[in-house]
């Protein structure tokens, strides 16, 4: 098999809140990869002293450890675990009711033998491709269904939506997010690729409409996934005005993450 990681953030001089792994089991029997997207803190505060990537980095830690060491674990059960894991890790020093505790987005994928498992919790995405070349998108699209109107602040964001029911949600500080997730199991026989990409890479798809997923997945193949950062990075650059933000996105810059495993 072939794998290949690219993370890098939006800005140089501003910390990547992105998490990204692939774990591969001293068995040789198959593997993971874990992708997160830590949403970006308000200028407010948020009811806890750590940073977003304090949080993506030990959150992402625990979903490497549980997606390769219990095989068996059925991913929603691993993500649930991870946060109970890494919420504990805060609960005596942090107000983690509090809806911009740090969280993140999730895109995990196990393969083995037999199967492939995936897992998609808000705005990120896992591309599939199967031995015909055909190419599905696995996504959680509670977000960008919602009205524009309602996105209009944060404060609206976060007393309305953020985590809740008619809204979206990501992992923060309540295991039982888990169970919202998109998740689903394929035969292995049936997956030759996976590609899993935070907002700021499908920005190439979402945002610039640069081509459909399929060709975002062609591209990686082709540049790698060093070159649809890249060309990401060009198209940003171009439209530093905003003219085509996608749902209030008003980042010109935003972190983004590859990781593309041909199995």
């Amino acid at each position: 098999m072939r794998t290949e990681l690219v993370s890098e953030p939006g800005l140089a001089d501003h910390p990547n809140e992105d998490f990204a792994s692939v774990g591969l089991p001293a068995s040789g029997q198959g593997g993971s990869l874990v992708v997160l997207d830590g949403v970006t803190p308000p200028r407010t505060a948020s009811g806890c002293l750590h940073s977003v990537p304090w949080f993506t980095a030990r959150l992402g830690g625990a979903l490497t450890e549980l997606t390769v060491s219990l095989p068996d674990l059925p991913l929603a059960e691993a993500l649930s675990r991870a946060i109970a894991r890494t919420s504990a890790a805060h609960a005596e020093t942090c107000d983690l009711s509090h809806p911009r505790t740090p969280q993140a987005t999730v895109v995990l994928a196990r393969w083995s033998p037999a199967s492939v498992e995936y897992l998609v919790l808000s705005d990120s995405a896992l591309l599939v491709e199967a031995p015909d070349g055909t190419v599905s998108a696995v996504l959680d699209d509670r977000l960008a269904r919602l009205p524009r109107a309602a996105l209009a602040s944060e404060a609206l964001v976060d007393a309305n939506l953020r985590n809740r029911e008619g809204g979206f949600f990501t992992a923060a500080a309540d295991p039982a997010v888990a169970a919202r997730a998109v998740t689903g199991v394929l035969p292995r026989d049936g997956v030759r690729t996976l590609a899993a990409l935070t907002d700021g890479a499908a920005r190439w798809v979402e945002k610039f409409g640069e081509g459909d997923w399929a060709q975002c997945l062609a591209l990686v193949r082709k540049q790698g996934a060093r070159g649809l950062v890249d060309r990401v990075r060009e198209l940003e650059r171009v439209d530093a005005a905003g003219d085509r933000t996608f749902l209030g996105r008003g980042k010109t810059h935003d972190d983004a993450t590859v990781v593309y495993a041909q199995l």
